[in-house]
């Protein structure tokens, strides 16, 4: 990780769970982190106790609403302002809501669709757009997916969001083909976790949170610093290997 001192990430999603821990991984390997969310006053908590703990790196906190294309382009004009463009992008904004194929409400579909699979293309198109204008040839784009892009479970709750990370799967393998088409080292990996012990649950079942709570007790599950350490494992890999997916979940989960 030392190649990466000082350089810049961006993190979607950094207010809680896995994008907050990825932050502070990512502060303590020395790096300038912008992390944003459409609330940043955890984010700014967070800033405030890596610079207590005296981390190397930097966290800089963002007001985004990913849903808003253009709040995410003004987003990247700020840190090329600020601080040059962007030489690592995780994309890990996402959400699932408990909409059915039969009888889920369009809206719920269309937010899904918006943020887990637009927002995240958009991130990634100017995240690329800002390497290529510095001839950036060793930055990476890693995309937070799930290995509900990997199976589809037998939960009507999580069929759409499902197929939302099915995209995410396709448009990883799509972005690496491009970027080697491009002549360029910039990498492209997904992460997919299963089961994370995060707000996640509790969001999905927002009018049943026994629900969620039985799903979290019901194994040792995964938690938000496992996924930040694959993050910093992947980004830490020589600049000449590729790691297209890397695919976990707890030892107990079965599906």
């Amino acid at each position: 990780m030392d190649r990466w001192k000082g350089r810049v990430a961006l993190v979607t999603g950094a207010s809680v769970g896995i994008g907050a821990a990825i932050c502070k991984a990512l502060v303590q390997h020395g790096m300038k982190v912008v992390g944003c969310a459409r609330n940043v006053e955890k984010i700014e908590k967070l800033a405030a106790e890596c610079q207590s703990a005296g981390l190397t790196g930097t966290l800089v906190p963002y007001k985004c609403d990913l849903s808003n294309e253009e709040e995410i382009l003004s987003m990247f004009s700020a840190i090329k302002t600020l601080h040059q463009g962007v030489d690592v992008c995780i994309n890990n904004a996402g959400l699932a809501h408990s909409e059915s194929l039969l009888n889920g409400k369009t809206d719920g579909w269309r937010t899904m669709i918006d943020v887990n699979v637009i927002a995240l293309s958009i991130c990634t198109r100017e995240a690329y757009q800002s390497m290529k204008e510095r001839k950036v040839d060793d930055g990476h784009i890693i995309n937070i997916n799930s290995m509900s892009g990997h199976r589809v479970v037998f939960s009507a709750d999580t069929h759409f969001y499902s197929a939302t990370k099915y995209a995410v799967t396709a448009l990883t393998e799509g972005l690496r083909q491009e970027l080697r088409e491009a002549k360029t080292h910039i990498r492209a990996t997904c992460i997919s976790p299963g089961m994370v012990e995060t707000e996640f649950a509790f969001r999905l079942h927002s009018l049943h949170p026994e629900k969620a709570a039985a799903t979290y007790n019901s194994m040792k599950c995964l938690e938000a610093v496992d996924i930040a350490s694959a993050v910093t494992y992947v980004l830490g890999t020589p600049p000449h290997v590729h790691i297209g997916d890397v695919q976990m979940r707890p030892v107990e989960q079965v599906s």
